[in-house]
């Protein structure tokens, strides 16, 4: 059992070309997954940008990055309701990752307390389990499960 955290870094766009400056300030492998090899129409302004996103080096430096969809501006560090949902608008998000569904849900509930969730915890075409909510401290966190290309 393993429990990691992780940066994940919020993009308007540029998730690709941060994660390739990183890799030449740190070494290590990028990988990268978009909005259309998960399903997204090729033809969509969003289809060519990073869904998931992270950086592994050797020396134990890890950073995940995506680009936030239909987005092309800086932050503002605010959170607002849009449609329902608390939408914040912040560079970055705390990353936690387990091996199982079964760990991470544990973590899952206890953040959940007083949380709004942003996308509830279940399996996603990434990994057999994806979570987003904003804490009652106003923290988004991101909890997911290892995904097996890493494995």
């Amino acid at each position: 059992m393993a429990l990691t955290t992780t940066t994940h870094l919020n993009f308007p766009g540029t998730a690709r070309a941060a994660l390739d400056f990183y890799r030449s300030v740190f070494g290590g492998r990028v990988h990268t997954t978009t909005y259309g090899e998960l399903g997204m129409p090729q033809d969509a302004p969003d289809a060519g940008k990073v869904v998931f996103g992270e950086l592994r080096a050797d020396n134990g430096f890890r950073v995940m990055a995506y680009d936030i969809p239909g987005r092309d501006s800086g932050f503002t560090g605010s959170t607002r309701r849009e449609q329902g949902t608390t939408v914040t608008d912040r560079p970055f998000f705390l990353s936690i990752r387990g091996d199982s569904l079964d760990e991470v849900s544990a973590y899952w509930e206890r953040l959940a307390e007083g949380a709004t969730v942003v996308e509830a915890l279940a399996p996603s075409a990434w990994s057999p389990g994806f979570g987003m909510l904003t804490d009652r401290n106003g923290i988004t966190w991101v909890v997911d499960v290892q995904p097996a290309h890493e494995a």
